[in-house]
């Protein structure tokens, strides 16, 4: 909370932190997590870490504490919308559609700090109107708000993928949530693709 803190100190009153989990996957969706944190929040939950850090099984009972500490959402952009508009632009999007959901939730957006993950601000062309967003690289594990967030997305990314995989059962989402492993790659071979891939990124792929 070492940055939160700063950025609380400067005068800001509620940080977003934001992250996004999917975007190399070649099926699913791409999600984009936010969490709030207002000022005078002290601490956060025990064990807390950027998402790639814990096990699915650590990712899954941190969850609800994560619910607890603060407002929080989660955007998605589909396999299909990422092969129409590109994942840079739909990153963007699924961000504002977290940011839409807080505020529909009575979060004063317009008023946040909003962190966001890494060197490159892909937030900002999607807004309709200018937020305050702040670049920082390695924010997913030196701020807890961006951690909150990405352990927001993962776990509802998972749970998409989960769901998915019942349906199709022949490319181990259950086990891959969609990234591009040998095993992912077999089943596209035997089965083609499905409405979840991301079709304009498998050009060696047969169509189902």
């Amino acid at each position: 909370m070492t940055v939160e803190a700063e950025l609380f100190a400067a005068g800001a009153t509620l940080v977003i932190g934001i992250d996004e989990v999917g975007r190399g996957a070649i099926a699913g969706p791409v999600a984009v997590g936010a969490h709030a944190v207002l000022a005078g929040t002290d601490g956060f939950p025990a064990g807390l870490r950027d998402s790639k850090l814990l096990s699915e099984k650590r990712r899954e009972a941190i969850a609800p504490l994560v619910a607890e500490w603060g407002a929080g959402a989660v955007g998605f952009a589909s396999a299909e919308e990422i092969d129409a508009r590109g994942i840079g632009a739909m990153l963007g999007e699924s961000a504002r559609r977290a940011l839409l959901a807080l505020h529909a939730d009575g979060v004063p957006v317009d008023r946040a700090v909003i962190l966001l993950d890494g060197a490159h601000d892909w937030l900002s062309a999607a807004l309709r109107r200018p937020l305050d967003v702040r670049t920082r690289v390695g924010a997913d594990r030196s701020c807890a708000s961006v951690a909150a967030a990405s352990v927001r997305a993962k776990v509802a990314r998972d749970a998409v993928m989960r769901e998915a995989h019942k349906a199709h059962p022949g490319y181990g989402w259950d086990s891959n949530k969609g990234y591009g492993c040998r095993s992912h790659y077999e089943g596209i071979a035997r089965h083609g693709l499905t409405a979840l891939h991301r079709s304009s990124w498998i050009k060696r792929a047969p169509a189902a």
